[in-house]
């Protein structure tokens, strides 16, 4: 295993920075995801680690060695890498344990060692009862634990995954998270997962980059990332947040509709309206006017949906700002009614501007 480090590593296209200026370092054994929408620069920056794409600026460090600069570029094939792409890349006209095995008889390893590191893998993948079938009797999930199981055996330093579980359905896809993170926990190689799906980022990852517009916005462990964001996109992006404009009244106080309300979060400067965070579910909504008003607002029911399990609500305050939140499904209001939130101070999140 070894570290993969990233410094001021940038990819231009004509004028357009695709990587930004992104600096990190990815400590050996630590599975960090890329996480953002499409366009944000995470498989750009994939690649680049890879090997594919040479960089404009900047460098990368795997361990002692540099395998990137704008000067030289160390091929693909000697990076002791593996990486795995949406698409599987399985041979269809080789079984299972023939698609595994394959990078290891490209290094010519003698035919003991295959058996051994074989058998291991099949038993760790859980594809023992599967090893003579071909891909194309396999389920998207299996053919998936045969691409890991192929990147596996060849024991590289550094393990790389673009939006792997993509192809998959909403069932399988839920239960291959917990696969993928499995095996990181089995073999804890350094690993870079891109995907713009925040689920799969929560469930495998010891830590989350997200990023937007070639840069990293925030670099933290899953529970930072959803608890404190730092900046509007962050926050929107993670966990579908409420983001709200507040007029600055002092150092930890905002002001929405006339109404003050205590945040926490970023030390407030006076002089300007504070982007503010608070999650759907953290806002309390109330039918009849409380005793405690501390953060508590008036508002008027837009829309009520019942959901099952739970009510999902859009509310409006007297400036128009609209906020939505989910209680449970016994809180029954119909739209057109009067109601008050309480916005918890410790949940109000102050962002960056």
């Amino acid at each position: 295993m070894a570290s993969v480090e990233l410094r001021g590593l940038t990819k231009k296209y004509g004028p357009l920075a695709v990587v930004d200026d992104v600096s990190m370092t990815i400590n050996h054994g630590t599975l960090v995801c890329l996480l953002g929408p499409s366009g944000c620069g995470k498989t750009t920056t994939l690649r680049l680690i890879a090997g594919f794409v040479e960089p404009t600026e900047g460098e990368i460090r795997v361990g002692d060695r540099t395998v990137s600069t704008p000067q030289k570029t160390l091929p693909p094939e000697r990076r002791n890498m593996s990486m795995i792409f949406q698409s599987y890349a399985l041979w269809p006209h080789m079984t299972v344990s023939e698609n595994i095995v394959y990078g290891l008889k490209l290094r010519k390893v003698d035919s003991g060692t295959i058996k051994k590191k074989l058998d291991d893998i099949l038993a760790t993948t859980k594809l023992a009862p599967l090893a003579q079938r071909y891909p194309g009797e396999l389920s998207g999930g299996q053919q998936q634990r045969v691409a890991l199981a192929r990147a596996l055996i060849v024991e590289p330093e550094t393990l790389l995954l673009d939006e792997p579980l993509s192809n998959l359905d909403a069932n399988l896809r839920e239960e291959m998270r917990f696969e993928v993170r499995r095996l990181h926990d089995a073999f804890r190689y350094t690993t870079v997962y891109v995907t713009h799906d925040q689920s799969e980022a929560m469930t495998t990852a010891d830590l989350i980059c997200v990023m937007n517009l070639g840069k990293i916005e925030q670099a933290a462990s899953p529970q930072e990332i959803y608890d404190r964001p730092v900046s509007e996109f962050v926050a929107r992006f993670i966990g579908m947040s409420n983001v709200f404009k507040g007029k600055t009244l002092d150092a930890s106080t905002v002001s929405l509709a006339g109404v003050p309300l205590r945040v926490a979060g970023e030390t407030l400067k006076g002089g300007a309206d504070t982007p503010v965070s608070i999650r759907q579910h953290q806002i309390e909504l109330m039918a009849k006017e409380p005793a405690e008003k501390a953060n508590v607002i008036p508002a008027k029911v837009v829309r009520q949906v019942f959901l099952g399990a739970s009510r999902d609500y859009m509310v409006e305050i007297a400036d128009g700002t609209q906020l939505r939140l989910v209680t449970s499904a016994a809180e029954n209001i119909d739209p057109g009614s009067g109601v008050w939130l309480r916005l918890p101070a410790d949940k109000c999140r102050a962002l960056a501007r």
